[in-house]
C-alpha cells in the first residue's frame, strides 16, 4: 500500500457539497482563493467580478448561493444584493457579504438589502462552508 493510500484511510471522508456558488469580488486573489476552496469541497464555482457581471451571470447558472464583495466598482454589494432581492427568480437565493470593514452599521446595512449573513475578510474554508451549509438546503 502506498503513503498516500495509507495517509487518506487514515482521514475522515472529504466534505462534498453538491452546491452551485457564485463569488463576487473585484480581487482577483478573493475570487481565487473562495473558487479553491470551495471547489476541494465539491462545489461548483461561478465568478464575477462585479455587480453588473454578476447579475448576467446569475441568470444563466442559477446559483444556490452567493459571496459578494461590498466595496467594488460600479455597483457595489449592497446594490447588488439589493437588485437579487428585489427579482422575483433570485429573491429566495441567500447572499452573503464579504467586507474587510467589520462595523454594526455595515452588518445592519447589509440585513436592511436582504443579505442573510456578512463574513469578514479574510474568511476561512469553515466560514464558507459554514454560510453555505446553513443556508442551503441540499447542503
Amino acid at each position: 500500500m502506498s503513503d498516500e493510500s495509507q495517509q487518506s484511510d487514515n482521514q475522515q471522508a472529504p466534505l462534498q457539497l453538491n452546491v452551485k456558488v457564485m463569488v463576487i469580488d473585484d480581487s482577483k486573489t478573493i475570487r481565487r482563493s473562495a473558487e479553491t476552496l470551495l471547489k476541494k469541497v465539491g462545489c461548483e464555482v461561478v465568478t464575477a467580478t462585479d455587480g453588473f457581471e454578476a447579475l448576467a451571470k446569475i441568470t444563466e447558472h442559477h446559483p444556490d448561493i452567493i459571496f459578494v464583495d461590498i466595496m467594488m466598482p460600479r455597483l457595489d454589494g449592497y446594490q447588488t444584493c439589493a437588485l437579487i432581492k428585489n427579482n422575483q427568480t433570485f429573491k429566495s437565493t441567500p447572499v452573503i457579504m464579504l467586507s474587510s470593514k467589520d462595523s454594526i452599521f455595515d452588518r445592519a446595512r447589509g440585513r436592511i438589502v436582504g443579505s442573510e449573513e456578512y463574513l469578514t475578510k479574510p474568511f476561512s474554508k469553515e466560514d464558507l462552508i459554514g454560510a453555505i451549509t446553513s443556508h442551503v438546503n441540499n447542503a
